[in-house]
């Protein structure tokens, strides 16, 4: 029998054709984790000495602080926002934290001076970072140029406190310094205390995002601010939280270096965090556009950076072509976030 005219014949879909799609849409969505398996799969198997405490400590130290700042710029690019300032902030936290350890009885008691050397840069971070929240949504300044504030002037602070000087702290000669390096050095069950900070932090802050009316209000500002007024959500002042989120988590980044470091350096502390902080949250699949965002991809994202400068520097790559690649490798990212968009 012939076909009836007018009936267009159905055609099933080429089945190739089909899974080309379904691994692009796996590819999409799952991208960075399956990159990092990769990365820890082949360094399993290719690079000596992976599989260590060691070398576990030693990838998550550095990557320690780069995770906290990024969970801060995550909530901040979330609501469309972008903070600049991170690095200087860590550098201003650096600086204060030693003024507060020259003499255990200079507060009447050593806990006293430890409980201000952790809390006060802590404060004075916090408040800055409402110094930006404050620009961003009183004085209406965009948010590039309200963080590029205090990234130009915060460093001149923080040089300023102490007369642009590095300073050591085992020539304070405080009883004050070995607590206060457990911050950055200190050890529980042989896991540093930094690694159990940044997780504690990162899991705080996943579910803060998933499971509060707060993360709730902070992606809807970021995907339409308008409508979210109309909607009750009080606009300005998730901005303003957000904002003091990432001065926050600067500030402790800030203390775990000068810790780790036992010096505090106002020129070196948080350089290039505010580039590396971004660089996880973009990798980590948090459009830069706002109105949706993950911790646990900027955690990933985080990694994988670090894996892969790791495995670079193991298999003795230059250091000039591992920076290309790891370029590369956030080019691909922010291309696949776009495609996924689309």
């Amino acid at each position: 029998m012939s076909q009836p005219t007018g009936q267009p014949l159905s055609r099933p879909l080429p089945a190739a054709r089909l899974g080309d799609s379904q691994i692009a849409d796996v590819l999409r969505k799952y991208g960075s984790l399956i990159a990092l398996a990769a990365l820890l799969l082949y360094n399993v198997l290719f690079t000596n000495n992976f599989v260590s405490i060691g070398t576990f400590n030693a990838n998550m130290t550095q990557v320690a602080t780069i995770v906290i700042v990024a969970v801060g710029m995550t909530f901040v690019i979330a609501t469309g926002g972008i903070d600049l300032s991170v690095g200087s902030l860590m550098a201003i936290a650096g600086v204060l934290a030693p003024l507060f350890l020259l003499d255990g009885q200079q507060f009447g008691a050593p806990a006293v001076g430890l409980a201000l050397a952790i809390v006060a840069p802590l404060v004075a971070t916090t408040l800055l970072g409402a110094f930006n929240g404050t620009l961003v949504t009183v004085v209406g300044l965009q948010p590039i140029i309200a963080t590029l504030v205090l990234y130009l002037g915060g460093r001149g602070i923080a040089q300023l406190i102490v007369d642009g000087e590095l300073r050591e702290f085992r020539n304070l000669g405080s009883p004050l310094i070995p607590s206060f390096e457990f911050v950055g050095l200190g050890q529980v069950a042989g896991i540093r205390f930094q690694i159990i900070v940044m997780v504690v932090i990162v899991i705080v802050a996943a579910w803060v995002l998933r499971a509060t009316t707060f993360g709730r209000y902070v992606l809807a500002t970021g995907g339409n601010p308008a409508a979210a007024r109309l909607a009750g959500v009080p606009v300005n002042r998730v901005k303003m939280a957000v904002y003091c989120i990432s001065g926050f988590l600067a500030g402790i980044a800030g203390l775990i270096v000068v810790a780790i470091n036992r010096s505090s350096d106002p020129h070196r502390v948080g350089e290039y965090m505010e580039l590396d902080a971004i660089a996880a949250v973009a990798v980590g699949g948090t459009p830069l556009s706002g109105g949706r965002a993950t911790i646990l991809g900027t955690f990933i994202g985080a990694m994988i950076i670090q894996l892969l400068r790791f495995t670079l520097i193991a298999h003795n790559v230059p250091d000039g072509i591992t920076r290309m690649v790891i370029a590369g490798a956030i080019v691909v990212a922010v291309l696949t976030q776009r495609q996924r968009s689309t």
